[in-house]
């Protein structure tokens, strides 16, 4: 059995093995450890208010098995930011963050700055446009850390239904993994392909092993952060947990196709950082894609910038927060 072998059967959980909560808090209070929930946000009012209750009322109310709730929000316009105060939740805006620094947007760019926002030894993200959200979703992701102290990071899995119109696939989702990233891990870091879905949007990890590595901006962050940690931090702080069925709104294929652009921005910067491949030119940031309308072809060009934030724990106003 080659190492990878073994990680993928030690290091994959199912959420069941951790929903007994007594544990948990016993795992919580051995490792002297605090964990904060947040969630990064942008117009997801059909969403957020659902998530964020359950998760108060399981993890804050009943079991206080979290110390914080918060969303980071871009500047929502449609009414999210109320329905996360009246659920109790802390707002944060990205843009109030760190100031000083040149502006980037984007959901890398939210959660990066949520390091510096949040209290927690430990951090969970989770996505806010869950339609089927459940306790398994925060329980799964802090399991592995609170049982075991060798975990630093830990990816959320699931079966992703596809709905195109009527018509209904259980496992239809996930069409960037598989068609892009997938083959590119399966190239270039081979071990990170047996890791269900790299791309997962839910996932949490250790302060201190997130404030060692950089965060890329926009559609970059999970694939640098999964990258970046296993380069600094070596396959066994990774861990794998199966959360059942994800249900939400798919993107269209424009968009994915779009997403699929600054993925592969950000693996590119990392290749070529880490000497696996030599760019003798500079990235693109202009996206093309083109539309047939009234019988003529469009082109529409959309700037997709990646950026790569460095290391928290190397900001100065950090370090003074911290020290």
């Amino acid at each position: 059995m080659t190492e990878r072998e073994r990680w993928f059967a030690e290091r994959t959980y199912n959420h069941k093995d951790f929903a007994d909560i007594d544990e948990l808090l016993a795992g919580k209070e051995e490792q002297g450890v605090t964990v904060s929930v947040c969630l990064p946000t942008l117009n997801v009012r059909s969403t957020v208010g659902k998530i964020l209750r359950v998760i108060r009322t399981e993890f804050l109310e009943r079991r206080r098995i979290i110390d914080e709730l918060a969303i980071i929000d871009s500047r929502s316009t449609d009414g999210t930011i109320d329905i996360a105060r009246a659920e109790g939740a802390t707002v944060l805006f990205d843009d109030e963050i760190l100031q000083g620094l040149d502006a980037a947007s984007g959901k890398g760019e939210a959660l990066w700055k949520s390091l510096y926002a949040l209290e927690g030894d430990i951090i969970v993200w989770v996505d806010s446009d869950i339609k089927n959200i459940h306790p398994r979703f925060v329980y799964g992701l802090i399991g592995p850390l609170l049982t075991d102290p060798g975990v630093g990071y830990v990816k959320g899995f699931y079966e992703r239904p596809l709905k195109e119109g009527r018509v209904s696939s259980p496992t239809g989702g996930g069409r960037v993994t598989e068609l892009v990233i997938r083959p590119i891990l399966n190239l270039f870091y081979p071990d990170l392909a047996y890791l269900i879905q790299p791309l997962s949007g839910e996932y949490a990890g250790r302060r201190s092993l997130l404030e060692s590595v950089p965060f890329m901006t926009g559609y970059g962050v999970e694939t640098g952060l999964l990258i970046d940690i296993y380069n600094t931090f070596g396959l066994w702080s990774l861990a794998q947990v199966d959360l059942e069925v994800r249900e939400h709104y798919n993107q269209p294929l424009e968009a994915l196709s779009k997403m699929s652009f600054g993925v592969l921005q950000a693996v590119f910067k990392r290749l070529d950082s880490d000497g696996k491949v030599a760019l003798k030119t500079d990235l693109e940031t202009v996206y093309s894609t083109i539309k047939r309308k009234r019988g003529k072809h469009i082109v529409n060009e959309t700037e997709i910038k990646i950026v790569e934030r460095p290391p928290m724990n190397t900001i100065a106003e950090y370090r003074k927060g911290t020290g």
